[in-house]
């Protein structure tokens, strides 16, 4: 069984930084990336940013390109999402997820299996 647990969300004001964590536990092999998707209400989930678990390989959103950095500690199953420079339309909830896929990094869809989100609040 695999669990992912996100921490770090928070409010903060607009130019603030905050990092997101996901640590991963039960089933910690076989998986090619983690990723971070994002959800506000009434849109879809959006995809944010992965890295590929084991050569480090990085995916971002245009709309974070330069503002967020993704990283992984691999010896302790956890990722992170530095986020600098928040603005009010990064308000959502964060989730991490795991997808075995090498190809889809970037599509919801390929991930199977996902944390509980952790809300980040960009006031202005």
């Amino acid at each position: 069984q695999v669990q992912l647990v996100e921490s770090g969300g928070g409010r903060v004001q607009a130019g603030g930084s905050l990092t997101l964590s996901c640590a991963l536990s039960g089933r910690t092999y076989g998986y090619y990336a983690m990723g971070w998707f994002r959800q506000s209400p009434g849109k879809e989930r959006e995809f944010v940013a992965a890295v590929s678990w084991r050569a480090g390989i990085k995916y971002y959103a245009d709309s974070v390109k330069g503002r967020f950095t993704i990283s992984r500690d691999a010896p302790k199953d956890t990722a992170y999402l530095q986020m600098n420079s928040l603005e009010p339309e990064d308000t959502a909830v964060y989730y991490c997820a795991t997808t075995p896929y090498n190809d889809r990094a970037r599509a919801p869809s390929a991930y199977d299996h996902w944390g509980q989100g952790t809300q980040v609040t960009v006031s202005s």
